[in-house]
């Protein structure tokens, strides 16, 4: 079904990779203004610009585990292959590897976990499918490029 002949009932598509991209930059995956967080790992009740409600969230421990996805195969790469081109004293091991994994961890889980809650804003999921009408949104508005 094309744009044009979409139904009254069919909600317009969000995108995808705009809303992620968004909330990674703590933003409001709705409109990209308003803070997603109110602190570190906090997430707003709601987009101060907008008003779209962001306390219904589930982003539960998926940000967390592909931090840890991540940073363990960052950190493991790292280890072996510092092992073989380098030779690193135990101690070097102990003072750079810990200290990686707790920066890497740290700087990746809120962009992280934002763009977790801008994918369950864009597929509409734990209450994300009320609130705004995307259409009336002047953010939101679809470019033409055709006059």
């Amino acid at each position: 079904m094309n744009d044009a002949m979409q139904t009254p009932t069919e909600a317009p598509k969000r995108s995808v990779g705009e809303a992620m991209l968004r909330g990674a930059r703590g933003r409001c995956p709705h409109c990209g203004e308003g803070r997603l967080f109110s602190r570190y790992l906090k997430v707003a009740p709601a987009c101060e610009a907008c008003g779209e409600e962001f306390h219904h969230h589930r982003a539960d421990d998926l940000p967390a585990y592909l931090v840890m996805f991540f940073t363990g195969h960052v950190v493991m790469g790292g280890l072996l292959h510092a092992e073989n081109a380098w030779a690193f004293t135990a101690m070097q091991h102990a003072l750079v590897w810990p200290a990686l994994t707790v920066v890497l961890s740290l700087g990746m889980i809120q962009p992280v976990k934002g763009a977790v809650v801008g994918l369950q804003w864009a597929l509409r999921m734990h209450g994300f499918d009320k609130g705004h009408d995307d259409e009336t949104h002047p953010a939101l508005k679809p470019h033409s490029d055709h006059a």
